[in-house]
Parts: C-alpha cells; sequence; structure tokens
C-alpha cells in the first residue's frame, strides 16, 4: 500500500481547502488559489439532487421556487449536513481536476475551527475521504492563518491571530510551533448579518433577506467611529405591518449600533486571550502586534476598535480572507517538516 500511495504522489497534486462557513477556498500545490466560492449548495427539495454549488447556488438564495432549496451544509464553522458538504468537497475537486488536470485521489489538508469537539473532526475527514481523497488532514484554523498570515510560529515568541470568519471567532497565540492559548466563539459574519436583520425588524418593522443583510454589512458595516457614517445605505424589504415592500434610508452610525452586541463579544474574546496568555508571551506581542485576518478582518474600524481596548497594536493581514487557505498551502510544501501543526488525526501520516 505504501508503493501505491508513493507512485500516487508522484502524479496527484495536494490540495488545502479552508471550508468555510461563508467561501470555501482552494489550494492546489505548485498553483496556487484556484478557486473561491461561497459554500451554497442549490438541490431539489424532495430527491436532493445537487443542481448548483458555489456562485452559482448563492445566487439562487431567496430565489427559488418551492421544488428547489438552496442551502448552505456548514455553520458556525463546522458540518451541519455531513451528505451535501461531502458533495460540495467532490464538486470542487472535480473542478480543480478540470482546470489544473490533475489526477484523481489527491491529499487534502482541511482547515477547522479550534472549538470544534473529536465528532466533528471525524465528519470533516470523513467528508473529505468520500470526497475522494486518498489522506486527509487537518490543521486548526488560527494556526493556518497565522502561517498563512506570515507570523513567525516556529520562533519562541508570542504571535496572537484573530481569525474571524463567517460563523467563528477565533483567537489564539502561537509560539514555537504550537498553540500556547487559544479561545473560539461561534460569531462571525453571519452573526453580524443576523444583527441587521433584527434591527430592521425591530426599529422599522421591516423584513429583510440575509444577502440584503449581507450587502448592507459589507457596504456600510463599522465597529468604531468614522468618515463611513456620514454614508447613507437604503435598506429594502417587506413591511411587516402591510405586507407590501417599502425602503428605508439609515446611516453608518445605526449599522454599528445593530451589531455593536456580537462585535463587543468579538472584542472580549480577544481580550480574554490575552489575560491568559503567560506575560512573556504578552511583551512579546506588544511589540509585534496583534494580526487580524479572515472576512471579518474588514470590517472598518475593527483594528482601532480591538487596538482601544487592548493597548496594543493591531495589523490587518495582507489578504485576509486568504490566509487560512494560503497557510494550508504552505504546510503542503512544507509536510515533511510541518507535521506538528497538524491536528492529530487517526489516518496513516501523509505519504509521497
Amino acid at each position: 500500500m505504501f508503493g501505491l500511495n508513493a507512485l500516487l504522489g508522484l502524479f496527484s497534486r495536494d490540495i488545502g481547502i479552508d471550508l468555510g462557513t461563508a467561501n470555501t477556498l482552494v489550494h492546489v500545490r505548485g498553483r496556487g488559489i484556484v478557486i473561491s466560492e461561497p459554500s451554497v449548495v442549490a438541490m431539489e427539495a424532495k430527491t436532493k439532487k445537487v443542481l448548483a454549488v458555489g456562485a452559482e447556488a448563492k445566487r439562487m438564495v431567496g430565489r427559488t421556487p418551492a421544488n428547489i432549496i438552496a442551502v448552505r451544509p456548514l455553520r458556525d464553522g463546522v458540518i451541519s449536513d455531513f451528505d451535501v458538504t461531502q458533495q460540495m468537497i467532490a464538486y470542487f475537486v472535480r473542478k480543480v481536476h478540470d482546470r489544473v488536470g490533475m489526477v484523481p485521489r489527491p491529499r487534502m489538508l482541511l482547515g477547522v475551527p479550534s472549538g470544534v469537539t473529536e465528532v466533528e473532526k471525524r465528519a470533516v475527514r470523513d467528508a473529505a475521504m468520500n470526497a475522494g481523497a486518498r489522506w486527509a488532514g487537518l490543521i486548526e484554523e488560527p494556526m493556518a492563518a497565522a502561517i498563512g498570515a506570515g507570523l513567525p510560529i516556529n520562533e519562541p515568541t508570542g504571535s496572537l491571530i484573530v481569525d474571524i470568519g463567517g460563523g467563528t471567532t477565533e483567537v489564539a497565540v502561537i509560539s514555537l510551533g504550537g498553540i500556547v492559548v487559544s479561545r473560539s466563539i461561534r460569531i462571525g459574519g453571519d452573526e453580524l448579518d443576523q444583527d441587521i436583520v433584527a434591527y430592521a425588524r425591530r426599529e422599522y418593522n421591516l423584513f429583510l433577506g440575509e444577502r440584503t443583510a449581507e450587502d448592507i454589512k459589507i457596504a456600510l458595516g463599522s465597529a468604531s467611529p468614522g468618515e463611513w457614517d456620514a454614508q447613507r445605505v437604503t435598506l429594502r424589504g417587506r413591511d411587516l405591518l402591510t405586507g407590501l415592500p417599502r425602503s428605508v434610508e439609515i446611516g453608518g452610525e445605526q449599522i454599528r449600533e445593530a451589531i455593536d452586541a456580537s462585535v463587543s463579544l468579538i472584542v472580549e474574546i480577544v481580550k480574554d486571550t490575552i489575560e491568559e496568555t503567560p506575560p512573556e508571551l504578552v511583551a512579546d506581542i506588544m511589540d509585534q502586534g496583534i494580526v487580524l485576518a479572515g472576512g471579518g478582518a474588514l470590517l472598518a474600524g475593527l483594528d482601532k476598535r480591538i487596538a482601544e481596548a487592548t493597548q496594543m497594536p493591531v495589523h490587518i493581514a495582507d489578504d485576509p480572507l486568504t490566509c487560512v487557505v494560503r497557510g494550508t498551502g504552505v504546510v503542503l510544501e512544507e509536510i515533511d517538516t510541518m507535521q506538528d501543526v497538524l491536528v492529530a488525526d487517526t489516518y496513516a501520516r501523509p505519504t509521497r
């Protein structure tokens, strides 16, 4: 079996996957990031036959007839629908195959939230194996994000990474190739969208769709005051009293008010992590600063808000959306020397 795996390794391309609640990104060793699409699957309601995956499926959200449903098979960073997730991974693997001419059964490295259970880890591994992997390894997302952001994880200095995704926010202090302290909460970009939906319902009796709320968050969401407060955005939805369409114009300050409770929880978990960190590593972090990764890092003013709360410099990673998947790519390139950053798993160690 070893000989077969070694032979397959000569021809297949290793794949790193950031299996996110909102978006799935795929990195192919030697090629870079080849896929970045929403984690959405459209299927027939009765037969569960998959009709579309990714960007095409997301365009259907909120617009499908009764016989078609558009679902997100991951919630809060973990698999909520195993069969659909497996089909989604298999779809992306086939798409990679079509684009780069990869032979079947690649090795896969997938990012998972640091707070997931053993059962949830097993579900991710099994989904990858059933989707065609000959080996499936896992890496904790904050570790992958730190590697992708270029932090010196193997040095005897403390690095603090805050990875804010669609379903989870993870904070980790890393030193000497391992996670010293980590905290995870199931609050991320999705929760901010829900906050905006709830605000519109509470303040204006207006029912917004999730996609509309997400667009508003991207356009005008903020964590602290700034020039964006002068901008205005129009909420378009259904009046809950009359049932008719209605629009309301509001400002950036009101959007910040809508999401403030969730943003405050993210700031608090950063502070809690620092409080648990050994003082020597805290001194390193004060020099190096806190690094923000994930889509949530793009929320206007969040770096300033965290800096004020922690009294530490805060930096946004280069291309924060791709930090995790770039980290998986780095590990796959150096798989022989970076075994220790992987989550201990029940499958055999990878072979060339």
